[in-house]
């Protein structure tokens, strides 16, 4: 399944079936595409024009890695939702199924992979649009607030999906290394957000 061939209908109807995936994680990495879409249509609207030619180079750096980060982001998008899958499957039998012993470990780490991948490309997305106020187009600055907010609500939104599957992380110091990594990203989306305010 790739999610990002879907119509905006078709992956909301998907979301609303009763199935494990999409879920959350999915809409997490969709929304965290849309934010660098976003961040990416305002500097569209502003690369070329001579009010900004200061800082041509560094918007037009910023929009190649939006680029790269809406794909990205898409792509993770399909990994959660594989990840969730493979651990689901797993949850479906006896906990000392030796299926179970031998992928849990393996199946935990994917399913914790996958959205704090999520989570670290939404903060990217946020800090390079919290950056973009003072040299893009003023008539678009509801548009690059809109892309820092929804980029934040994608790196909360992958931080539950991290959380949730924290527990099962079986050895306390990757558990506390993962843990760590997540406040980390959330922190750093978060004075993203502060900045833009």
């Amino acid at each position: 399944m790739a999610f990002r061939t879907l119509t905006v209908e078709e992956f909301a109807e998907m979301l609303a079936a009763k199935t494990p995936a999409p879920g959350g994680g999915a809409v997490a990495a969709v929304t965290a595409a849309h934010a660098a879409a976003l961040g990416a249509m305002v500097l569209e609207f502003t690369i070329g024009k001579p009010k900004f030619a200061a800082s041509e180079a560094t918007n037009a750096s910023a929009l190649q890695r939006l680029t790269q980060l809406r794909h990205h982001a898409l792509e993770l998008a399909d990994r959660d939702a594989e990840a969730y899958g493979a651990l689901n499957a797993l949850w479906k039998l006896p906990k000392d199924a030796p299926t179970r012993l031998a992928a849990w470990d393996a199946a935990v780490a994917a399913a914790i992979d996958a959205p704090q991948a999520i989570l670290d490309a939404a903060a990217e997305i946020a800090t390079t649009c919290s950056h973009l106020a003072a040299c893009t187009n003023a008539n678009l600055a509801s548009d690059l607030a809109i892309a820092i907010d929804l980029a934040c609500v994608a790196a909360r939104a992958a931080a539950h999906n991290v959380e949730v599957n924290l527990p099962s992380v079986t050895d306390d110091g990757d558990r506390n290394a993962r843990r760590a990594a997540m406040t980390r990203a959330l922190a750093e989306t978060a004075a993203a957000g502060v900045r833009h305010a």
